[in-house]
């Protein structure tokens, strides 16, 4: 078998939530041999909702499973002496850390990449924050709707009689994991032809803001602010009702006006009131109403298919997780994992993030339980007995 892309890394996790682990488990599925490095009583990514079966449970969390794949778990006090010097004895035969700590935490405990990088110039330090390690904000909280409101995409999000709208989900933590990713491969390239390593520094915030490509720009050009959209008047280009669910349909994709009113089979469409942009623009509520009236007896799944086959229509339809799961996309193309925890059972996982033909991901465990390798890690990596590993967990170290 070809080597993994990555096998020849070793990672110290000692991230908390879900940017820095994904992080490091994206490392971990191309070979890197992740170690997680958790407190006793667990980082707080243990305590997550949903919990498989429902129960509170620090080795049920689906964030926690999904987040730390591939990985070796250990448990150690980084903040008793013993527990951080021996965090440095591991960083001293490791090629990355991955960090989510405030800001200045890290170099109370004399554990910063500046005092790391004396007994191992070679080691990245990627650290994930809301707002970074420099600037006002830097000691600044952060979650989800923060990283959203503060990046400015909540400002072009919803419509313009309501409130600014988030997103479901986890988008910036998600973001910046993979930014992390990213960046800290970006940092090794380099490490491997200077020697030196580096502190690798990402803002959930930037991340996020980055994604506003054109909005920016647009402002610093010319003043103009995109905003919200209407209330009324522009379901095409967004989201629409059918029999079974919701769709949106575009403008584009080698397709004419007349090719989407054929689609629809509504002849009223092609009046002259919706012939060009503007007019459909103007009579944009009349349009609306046409749309919803066309596609009400019709599914998500008969209309994706000969949109796109029959009038090359940009259309997509709003998948559920019952529809993802069923995907025939992504079986095709082995998105899903089927992941066997000895808590959870069998649950199958998006792992799939890319493709790639020689050294692809590839799955090789489950989420670790807590500290389910201290025994192996602390004897394979610095020589531990049992009797020492039995020792430093007595005295509160491990």
């Amino acid at each position: 078998m070809i080597p993994a892309a990555l096998d020849d890394l070793r990672v110290l996790d000692v991230s908390r939530g879900i940017a820095g682990p994904l992080c490091a488990k994206l490392l971990g599925d191309f070979g890197a041999d992740v170690i997680k490095v958790e407190p006793a009583g667990g980082e707080c990514g243990r305590s997550m909702p949903p919990f498989s079966g429902g129960e509170a449970h620090p080795e049920k969390s689906l964030f926690f499973l999904l987040t730390n794949l591939n990985k070796r778990g250990i448990t150690l006090n980084l903040e008793e002496p013993r527990g951080a010097d021996i965090f440095k004895e591991l960083a001293r035969r490791a090629d990355v850390v991955v960090e989510s700590f405030s800001p200045g935490y890290l170099a109370s405990l004399g554990l910063d990449h500046p005092s790391l990088e004396g007994q191992n110039p070679a080691l990245v330090m990627t650290s994930i924050t809301p707002f970074g390690q420099t600037g006002p904000y830097r000691d600044y909280k952060g979650g989800e709707i923060v990283a959203y409101a503060t990046s400015g995409i909540m400002s072009i999000s919803g419509t313009t009689d309501r409130e600014p709208l988030k997103h479901g989900g986890f988008q910036a933590q998600y973001e910046a994991g993979f930014n992390g990713t990213v960046a800290t491969l970006f940092t090794l390239l380099l490490r491997d032809a200077t020697g030196a390593g580096q502190h690798v520094d990402i803002s959930v915030q930037e991340v996020v803001t980055s994604t506003m490509v054109i909005n920016q720009p647009f402002y610093s050009w010319t003043g103009g602010v995109q905003g919200r959209r209407r209330p009324e008047g522009t379901m095409f280009g967004n989201v629409m009702p059918c029999k079974d669910g919701y769709f949106v349909n575009q403008a584009g994709g080698g397709a004419s006006w007349n090719d989407v009113a054929d689609f629809y089979g509504h002849p009223d469409l092609k009046d002259e009131r919706f012939a060009d942009v503007n007019q459909r623009v103007i009579n944009g509520q009349a349009l609306d109403e046409l749309l919803v009236e066309a596609a009400k007896d019709r599914t998500m799944g008969e209309m994706f298919k000969t949109a796109s086959e029959q009038y090359r229509i940009l259309f997509g339809i709003v998948q559920t997780p019952a529809d993802l799961a069923a995907c025939a996309q992504l079986e095709a193309r082995d998105f899903y994992q089927e992941v066997e925890h000895p808590v959870i059972g069998t649950i199958k996982a998006p792992f799939g993030l890319w493709n790639m033909t020689e050294t692809p991901a590839r799955y090789r465990r489950p989420a670790p339980l807590l500290g389910q390798h201290n025994l192996e890690v602390y004897g394979e990596i610095l020589g531990y007995t049992e009797d020492d590993v039995m020792r430093l967990r007595q005295a509160g170290v491990i």
